[in-house]
């Protein structure tokens, strides 16, 4: 089985990500993920959660996330976040990896399409991120994962009140991609 290491986006006392409609992004990424982890342990995969920014050097309150991935014997690693725009229309769900072609991408795509066939939100792709230091750093297979806007009040409506809906699509795409390596 493999190892998955969860890394819900944003840190609750430095950053906490996007807000809008009375949400934050740094809280649906912490629950989303726990749930992400609790089912995943329930089924059996050993899984380890750390929500932090990757900051530079590591202190005991806010480790690198990276560095302590890269340490875990993870077989891949999946962050999880909600996309924001000033433009309030922009929805939809997009995976991110480091450079296409290769497993990396191959989780994406599988997390992708859970996502967008279980919840109904828009399908905008698996894309190229190189800039983003957890998909640069790490060395396993790595994904971020957009799961819609909180910007969006119908994004929104399903980031707050769809939560298991989504951790279980992200758990069924990680399987997914287990059955396809």
């Amino acid at each position: 089985m493999l190892k998955i290491f969860i890394n819900p986006g944003h840190d609750i006392d430095l950053d906490p990500g996007a807000c809008a409609n009375g949400l934050r992004e740094v809280d649906i990424a912490l629950a989303i993920g726990q749930e992400v982890k609790n089912i995943m342990e329930g089924i059996g995969y050993p899984c380890q959660l750390i929500q932090s920014d990757n900051l530079n050097g590591e202190t005991p309150s806010k480790p690198n996330v990276c560095g302590t991935a890269n340490a875990s014997g993870a077989d891949v690693f999946v962050s999880i976040h909600c996309n924001s725009a000033a433009n309030v229309s922009a929805k939809g769900t997009e995976t991110l990896v480091y450079s296409t072609g290769g497993k990396a991408e191959l989780l994406a795509k599988c997390i992708q399409s859970q996502i967008v066939n279980s919840l109904g939100t828009v399908d905008r792709g698996v894309k190229e991120r190189p800039d983003l230091c957890v998909l640069r750093e790490t060395i396993m297979p790595a994904v971020l994962v957009e799961m819609a806007f909180i910007s969006s009040e119908e994004d929104a409506y399903k980031l707050q009140l769809r939560q298991r809906a989504f951790a279980a699509a992200i758990t069924r795409g990680i399987t997914d991609y287990e059955k396809l390596i």
